[in-house]
C-alpha cells in the first residue's frame, strides 16, 4: 500500500472516530492539538485501522511519539503493516 492510500485509510478512521468528515490532512497535522484527539480516541482510531489495514496493535507497546501527527501515525501504521502476518492490501 502506498503512502497516499495509507493516509486515506487514516483519514477514514479519524472521520469514524471524530464523527465528521476528515480529508485532505497534511502530514504535519497534529493529532492532539489540531484534531483534539485524546488517548481513548487514539485507541479507537487504531482499532479502526486494525480492520481497514490489517494490522495488529499491542497497546502495551505504543509510543506517544508515533501519534504526534498524521505523518508519524502513517509511519507507525506502515511499519505495523510490514511486520504483520497479513498483507496490507488484505483490507480486513
Amino acid at each position: 500500500m502506498d503512502r497516499p492510500e495509507m493516509i486515506g485509510r487514516i483519514e477514514s478512521a479519524l472521520g469514524e472516530v471524530l464523527e465528521r468528515p476528515v480529508d485532505g490532512l497534511a502530514e504535519d497535522t497534529k493529532l492532539f492539538d489540531d484534531l483534539h484527539l485524546d488517548s481513548t480516541s487514539v485507541l479507537e482510531v487504531l482499532m479502526a485501522l486494525e480492520d481497514s489495514v490489517g494490522i495488529d496493535v499491542d497497546p502495551d507497546e505504543l509510543d506517544i511519539a508515533d501519534f504526534e501527527s498524521v505523518g508519524t501515525l502513517t509511519d507507525y501504521v506502515s511499519r505495523q503493516a510490514k511486520e504483520g502476518d497479513a498483507p496490507p492490501e488484505a483490507g480486513r
